[in-house]
């Protein structure tokens, strides 16, 4: 029986127990039709770490593999679902052998972060008929979907150009831990941006053809940071006295997850979460500036900044008939003496600090503009978390079945794909100057 005939859930592995591992782990265990029977997880410090956090739940502990016994966990577990978290350039390791084995696949995006990887799971899908589910948790996000509706109804006509800015503030720390690397990653707009392509997608129910980029790393880094006056000399901010005083550092052991997670659990591989974002050697950029055109026709511009004094985003979309404008403040400033991160936004509970609203508001040609009523949501990604996983894993106990718009916004390999085309093709044209071409990539979608 094809994977894509098997509902989500049931007995779950989960891959990689890094800090989004507790999202799934939280809400598998909270619906009674599936359980957590295994993890895959190198580091052991980590591994217990979350035994001990599915004990707090009431739930069993489970055996942990290794990587290499991925394929044995999955025979003798019984595993009918995967859930993919580790780091993004090792997801086809887990990806692959899942399909091959008749198991449904989960992934976190992105899908994965290089063409050669990203043809082998479309190939693997394509040979054996499984297929991937892919967790774009924005398209779950009440004000995304109204977005959508309104694109939809037509409320602007059709939609000619989209100009998309994302500003990510200077917590939001990719620059301190593995990401920083590419090829861990795919930088910013494989791992990050990955998210916005694949919303771009969605609401204009089209695909990109042609991509053209300009990205540098304009903040961060050892040089830059001695230039703008920042920088601080120390490797990791654990055990640095010059630290201290620094608002960029963060301090692992000020929270339990934090320490749990990582500060106890450094001892086994020597990952080090608190790096300095203003020592040598980060091989990502920070401000990357994009031009996309679709099939449909229309046109994208969009900058990713990150490092803002405040995050959130805004999109505008021009269409024939007027013109809507979406604006979702996260976070509107961050102080030196709030919370860097804590436990309660790993676990996806917890909103950003200082947080703000989110409008949408449509202007029509010849009419006065009007704003479409939204609920924002503060923490869970604007509540897209907590939707996806009652879509994906089925209701809670005492919920109804969501039958409405958030059950009709999967994402499968082919989205991951045309999300993470983009995101590839803008760190080639940084490279090349040139435009760059979905069709070239010869994902055959």
């Amino acid at each position: 029986m094809s994977s894509a005939d098997k509902t989500l859930g049931g007995r779950v592995a989960i891959v990689g127990m890094g800090s989004r591992a507790s999202m799934f782990v939280r809400g598998i265990v909270e619906r009674p039709s599936s359980q957590v029977v295994a993890f895959c997880e190198p580091n052991a410090v980590r591994a217990q770490y979350y035994n001990n956090f599915l004990a707090e739940l009431g739930a069993p502990t489970v055996p942990v593999y290794k990587p290499d016994g991925f394929q044995d966990m999955l025979k003798k577990e019984k595993v009918e679902t995967v859930v993919v978290t580790c780091v993004d350039a090792l997801h086809d390791l887990y990806i692959v052998p899942a399909l091959e084995a008749g198991v449904r696949v989960l992934t976190e995006k992105p899908m994965t972060t290089d063409i050669e990887k990203c043809r082998k799971i479309l190939d693997t899908v394509k040979r054996t008929d499984n297929h991937v589910t892919v967790t774009f948790n924005y398209r779950y996000n009440p004000v995304h979907e109204a977005v959508k509706r309104a694109i939809g109804d037509g409320r602007i006509g059709n939609v000619l150009s989209v100009h998309f800015e994302w500003l990510l503030d200077t917590v939001h720390d990719y620059f301190r831990r593995w990401h920083r690397q590419k090829t861990n990653s795919g930088g910013l707009m494989v791992h990050k941006s990955g998210h916005h392509f694949d919303l771009v997608n969605w609401w204009l129910d089209s695909q990109p053809e042609t991509v053209a980029a300009m990205g540098k790393l304009a903040f961060y880094g050892e040089e830059n940071g001695k230039r703008h006056g920042w920088a601080k000399n120390y490797e990791r901010a654990r055990g640095s006295a010059e630290a201290k005083n620094d608002p960029f550092a963060i301090d692992l052991e000020s929270d339990a997850t934090l320490k749990g997670i990582y500060a106890d659990a450094e001892k086994e591989d020597g990952y080090y979460r608190d790096q300095n974002v203003f020592a040598p050697g980060i091989g990502i950029e920070d401000d990357m500036s994009l031009l996309v055109r679709y099939k449909s026709g229309a046109s994208m511009t969009y900058h990713l900044t990150a490092y803002s004094p405040w995050e959130g985003y805004r999109v505008m979309f021009n269409g024939d008939q007027g013109r809507l404008e979406l604006e979702v403040v996260e976070s509107q400033f961050r102080e030196a003496d709030d919370p860097q991160l804590t436990g309660g936004q790993i676990h996806g509970k917890a909103a950003l600090p200082n947080p703000g609203e989110a409008t949408i508001e449509v202007h029509n040609l010849w009419k006065k503009p009007e704003f479409i009523p939204v609920k924002y949501e503060h923490g869970e990604h604007g509540g897209g978390d907590r939707r996806m996983l009652s879509v994906l894993f089925g209701p809670l106990p005492g919920e109804q079945a969501d039958t409405g718009d958030a059950s009709k916004q999967g994402a499968n390999e082919k989205d991951g794909a045309l999300a993470l085309a983009v995101g590839l093709l803008a760190n080639e044209s940084f490279n090349s100057g040139a435009f760059e071409h979905v069709e070239t990539l010869g994902f055959q979608l």
